[in-house]
């Protein structure tokens, strides 16, 4: 596989400037979809924290990112929804989420809300043992026990000292707050009306209710996200809905 991708054939979330040079910086293999942002992207054209790859590369070598919960070196390491971005020097935290056409924004949250992190449980599997492994759509795993099931989110600390504990859990189920992350709903905040069974390998359909402007609509279970019970929890996380 090529080491180059150009800026004509980068993925449209990333919403970068196709024009201006003819490269850019190719993903590596690592957490998320082939939609993954990488840092060096993120840092130099989306944020302006950095003019070139040269400075890319200053700002990471000496640790001042952190992706989370870990400083991040590697420029081409890919970034995608939900992940926490933290610089401490200059006391600035970062949500990636995606806006309604389905690119990545960064919103900006406080101290305590990048703390934990939003994950979405994508399969289960029992490794020697017996023990429950729960495999994260971001590629991450972690034991658990088997209450939590396929579809729910979890909310994890990112604190080093309870790193990857469990601190809530919002189950897949109707009544509760999902948040839709890709189709022509993406980026709304509804409740879960029904979940509708579908026969052979194609997705479910989600009917959910948009509360906010009081209409209804379906989409497919791969773009459900939870994010709240009752109400949605991400209110409190800083994100602007």
């Amino acid at each position: 596989m090529s080491d180059h991708l150009k800026r004509l054939n980068a993925p449209d979330s990333w919403h970068i400037a196709k024009k201006t040079t003819k490269f850019i910086t190719k993903t590596a293999p690592g957490p998320h979809n082939a939609n993954a942002m990488p840092i060096a992207v993120w840092l130099r054209d989306h944020m302006g924290f950095a003019r070139n790859l040269k400075e890319v590369k200053q700002i990471l070598n000496q640790n001042d990112v952190i992706v989370n919960g870990r400083p991040c070196r590697d420029p081409k390491m890919g970034i995608g929804i939900f992940d926490i971005i933290s610089l401490p020097k200059i006391n600035k935290f970062y949500r990636i989420l995606r806006d309604k056409n389905g690119r990545h924004v960064s919103i900006e949250i406080d101290a305590d809300a990048a703390k934990t992190r939003l994950c979405k449980v994508k399969n289960k599997t029992i490794i020697p043992g017996g023990k429950v492994q729960l495999n994260m759509r971001d590629g991450a795993n972690l034991l658990a026990d088997n209450t939590i099931k396929t579809g729910d989110s979890i909310v994890l600390s990112l604190e080093p000292e309870t790193r990857f504990k469990i601190v809530d859990h919002f189950p897949f189920a109707v009544g509760n707050m999902a948040m839709v992350i890709g189709g022509r709903h993406s980026g709304k905040v509804a409740r879960i009306l029904d979940i509708v069974k579908m026969p052979g390998s194609v997705p479910n359909k989600i009917i959910l209710d948009d509360e906010s402007t009081k209409t209804r609509f379906d989409t497919i279970s791969p773009y459900i996200y939870m994010v709240g019970r009752q109400t949605p929890a991400i209110a409190s996380w800083g994100i602007e809905q």
